[in-house]
């Protein structure tokens, strides 16, 4: 198999589809993109994609051997269905902001945990917009969650980009470049 090129297991097509389609959803109300639609018209579909489906995917990514995707899954299924279950609850600005900090903390972790870059990117990208709407919870700053937004719209388009590449066989990793003129890679 060519290394450029990764088949990526079911496993991980699905839980990508579903966190990519999740954050799509949550990205795009928070950035309040398209009239009267706002996160918590998310919530639906954060409960059931994002919160059961993705859990589900991390438990048979646990199975196959994958702790880096079962983690990631779970957590991030954990966090889907709560945000969920949790809506329109009285909670303060600083709960929610506490909320967003340690599942932030998750994100950070499977960014830095490795996998290709795609994966890197996927979970730095989210990692930022749960800082970012974390921020814009404690300041109360409706500008600074719509920049979180865009973020979960970013990290979400490269879950879905990184789900279709995985079943189309499309490239999953930049190119390398040679370390400098005249110098040529082996192998």
């Amino acid at each position: 198999m060519d290394n450029d090129v990764s088949a990526g297991s079911t496993t991980s097509i699905v839980g990508r589809l579903a966190l990519g389609i999740t954050l799509l959803a949550f990205g795009l109300g928070y950035a309040d993109v398209i009239d009267g639609v706002s996160a918590a018209d998310a919530v639906s579909l954060a409960h059931y994609v994002g919160g059961v489906a993705l859990f589900v995917a991390g438990l048979f990514a646990f199975r196959d051997g994958d702790t880096l995707t079962g983690t990631a899954f779970t957590a991030f299924g954990a966090l889907w269905f709560t945000w969920a279950v949790t809506a329109g609850d009285s909670m303060s600005d600083n709960a929610a902001g506490l909320f967003l900090v340690l599942f932030a903390l998750v994100a950070l972790s499977v960014t830095l945990a490795g996998g290709d870059q795609l994966t890197q990117g996927m979970y730095g990208l989210f990692f930022v917009s749960l800082v970012l709407l974390a921020i814009a919870q404690f300041a109360g700053s409706d500008g600074l969650g719509k920049v979180g937004g865009w973020f979960g719209v970013a990290a979400g388009a490269v879950a879905w980009y990184s789900a279709t590449a995985a079943l189309a066989h499309w490239p999953t990793v930049l190119p390398r470049r040679a370390a400098g003129r005249g110098v040529t890679a082996t192998g």
